[in-house]
């Protein structure tokens, strides 16, 4: 398992940058739906990412995760081409306390909804860890993707905001 930087505070993400496919999105709080699942953003907004509230915030020791849509019926959202993303691509974090926490990419995966390893995606690694969530496999209009493409990062540095 490669070294991950010192755990961070607890701090508000409030922006994604992903500059290997060219991503720079918003976050917004999430929850959990009726049944227990981890919420998406509106699908009216679909350039926005979603970060679990109740859970670590990026840096922080433990696995944070941040969500995105692939796709809506309106066209292409943010995630589209998270399955793109290659072991050692950056994901930079900037966070309300001014901090930008930067990830770097040890694997991407897909999972079918079937066979989702709650436990590797969601589960304690006791280090800051993040993971990126959308959907993928196959698309079927009644029953939705079939998949889930899960990016798995781990904290390596952490920038300053410019005074």
């Amino acid at each position: 398992m490669p070294a991950s930087h010192t755990p961070l505070v607890p701090s508000r993400p409030l922006k994604v940058a992903i500059p290997a496919i060219f991503i720079e999105a918003a976050v917004t709080g999430l929850g959990l739906d009726t049944k227990g699942r981890l919420e998406a953003p509106p699908l009216s907004k679909p350039k926005l990412t979603g970060w679990y509230e109740k859970g670590p915030s990026p840096g922080e020791n433990g696995t944070a995760l941040l969500v995105g849509h692939r796709d809506t019926r309106t066209g292409p959202a943010i995630f589209l081409n998270l399955n793109a993303l290659r072991r050692g691509d950056k994901v930079n974090v900037v966070r309300a306390d001014r901090r930008t926490a930067v990830f770097t990419v040890d694997a991407v995966n897909t999972y079918t909804k079937d066979k989702f390893p709650d436990d590797k995606v969601y589960g304690e690694t006791g280090r800051p860890e993040l993971r990126l969530l959308t959907c993928g496999g196959r698309f079927d209009e009644k029953a939705g993707y079939s998949a889930n493409v899960v990016v798995f990062a781990h904290l390596t540095s952490l920038k300053k905001a410019a005074a």
